[in-house]
């Protein structure tokens, strides 16, 4: 069962690994340690939910786990404020997925995890702050960081590639 199972989520579950870290090794091994977690509860799934969703929670726990451990040994603590930046327009949709998912990857581990979260995973700003155990104002001062950060780096290509064609 623990085959099928693993067969049978496992590259999706790499790909939810791949948007907290930045590395395709590390993945594998936050992926791995999901799933021992979910072998080792799988007597505790109720059924009440769908499986994949069941094993993607445990997989962004684990992620999660593996962040804030990460942060705690690179970062010293700081204090965030909400600061209201105005969001210009900005086209991401001339980017590919994978393009997008590299420029995600290459933000500071808080802001990926925040963006990823509520982004990507559609986490509301106080489920995020549950999560990761910081203020949810942080949770959106990081979130408004990360879009800024990737509209940037989304602003930069664009000018670097029209430079090339010119």
């Amino acid at each position: 069962m623990q085959k099928l199972l693993y067969e049978r989520f496992a590259a999706a579950m790499k790909g939810v690994c791949l948007r907290y870290c930045k590395t395709s090794f590390e993945a594998e091994d936050i992926m791995h340690d999901a799933f021992l977690k979910v072998f080792k509860n799988i007597d505790k799934f109720k059924g009440d939910c769908p499986l994949e969703g069941w094993v993607r929670r445990i997989t962004i726990n684990t992620a999660l786990s593996h962040l804030r451990s990460r942060l705690h040994k690179t970062e010293a603590s700081e204090t965030d404020e909400l600061i209201e930046i105005a969001e210009p327009e900005t086209t991401f949709s001339a980017f590919a997925a994978e393009e997008l998912m590299e420029l995600v990857r290459s933000l500071p581990p808080k802001y990926q995890a925040v963006f990823n979260l509520q982004a990507i995973e559609g986490y509301s700003y106080k489920e995020i702050s549950e999560m990761l155990d910081v203020p949810e104002v942080t949770c959106r001062s990081h979130y408004m960081r990360a879009r800024n950060m990737l509209r940037e780096m989304v602003e930069k290509s664009n000018r670097i590639y029209h430079e090339k064609i010119s």
